[in-house]
């Protein structure tokens, strides 16, 4: 928990914590009330029964207790989802095609590749579609799940924060090899991705960093 790549894992393992820790306290304590009753009103100590009366008060507080936890839980997950469906504007955009059974990947410069990479803290949107039956895009480490259907477009972004190589798999069901289909997304530094993303190789790169003296790179690799 809390392990993971992408701007989204604060959000999403905050709700996820808070559940669980609700819910095993809870569990503990019914059943802890649960065998506490079974012992002290057992039929030795209590041979004849006693008819017990409900209580307003103790209703009230069972019944408004979960009601608040639950809106709580509700909250932050809302908050977290808002997150997630409002795509930057800035975010780099990247086709995602989904078809049995792989995933191809272009960009806006017409590369296309079977993996993704991605710069380090940089919104990056993807839109999906699939061209055959219906896909899941799933990365556990950014904790993002988008399904993917045929006839339509989708999209989902995240903000890798975190350099390294991450899984890719579907979750969806979808024919004999479904549990083949993955891939790999690879986050890269900023100046590593430019220079993939512009096809810039180390030897250019260094006649690059001469003639520019390091202070125009950027724009000269833009134009």
């Amino acid at each position: 928990m809390f392990n993971g790549a992408s701007s989204f894992i604060e959000s999403v393992d905050g709700v996820f914590l808070f559940t669980i820790i609700v819910s095993v306290f809870f569990l503990v304590l019914i059943t802890a009330l649960m065998i506490g009753f079974v012992i002290k009103y057992s039929r030795k100590k209590n041979p004849k029964a006693v008819n017990i009366k409900g209580n307003a008060k103790l209703e009230i507080l069972w019944t408004v207790i979960p009601t608040i936890l639950v809106l709580i839980m509700f909250w932050y997950g809302w908050i977290g989802y808002l997150d997630m469906v409002n795509i930057p504007e800035d975010a780099m955009p990247v086709d995602v095609t989904a078809q049995m059974w792989s995933w191809k990947f272009k960009y806006s410069n017409g590369m296309e590749t079977d993996s993704l990479y991605v710069p380090v803290n940089k919104p990056v949107k993807l839109n999906l579609k699939s061209y055959d039956v219906s896909h899941s895009f799933f990365v556990p480490a950014f904790r993002i799940k988008k399904d993917v259907y045929p006839g339509t477009e989708r999209e989902v972004w995240f903000e890798a924060t975190e350099i390294g190589e991450y899984n890719i798999a579907c979750a969806e069901y979808c024919g004999l090899n479904h549990s083949y289909m993955y891939s790999k997304i690879f986050v890269l530094a900023r100046e590593d991705f430019d220079n993939w993303f512009y096809g810039i190789s180390e030897e250019d790169q260094k006649l690059l960093e001469e003639m520019t003296n390091g202070t125009e790179k950027e724009n000269l690799i833009e134009n």
